[in-house]
């Protein structure tokens, strides 16, 4: 079962991979570890800096299948065209929640529709 808990003591760290210091891509690593799901490439020292994270992200997802929100699904978030955010899926008391990482508020757990909002568009894939 995952444990949202485990995630007050992460502080947001631009380029962040080893817990309890994550960026967003970071918190994917760490919650698909927790979900028991395989890992993802470890993407060290990808950031938005140069569109890093925009080209990483595209590139990636010729891997990957688009799906629907599920827990376990990468999220990819878009500004204007490109990637900018991403997150993954969880499930909190039976809801579909995201759990991203931000530098201000470090990790939060968002209803999807009320993540949903906050972009021009919001992709699921796994």
């Amino acid at each position: 079962m995952f444990n949202p808990d485990k995630y007050l003591s992460v502080t947001w760290l631009k380029g962040g991979r080893v817990f309890p210091a994550l960026d967003c891509y970071g918190v994917i690593a760490e919650v698909r570890r927790d979900l028991g799901l395989s890992a993802w490439p470890d993407f060290d020292g990808v950031t938005k800096d140069d569109a890093g994270l925009d080209r990483e992200a595209r590139k990636f997802s010729e891997c990957l299948t688009r799906c629907q929100p599920c827990a376990g699904a990468g999220v990819m978030c878009f500004s204007g065209s490109m990637v900018t955010h991403v997150g993954i899926v969880v499930e909190l008391n039976g809801e579909l929640h995201v759990a991203e990482c931000n530098p201000k508020t470090h990790v939060t757990f968002l209803p999807l529709a009320r993540f949903q909002r906050r972009y021009i568009k919001v992709e699921f894939w796994q």
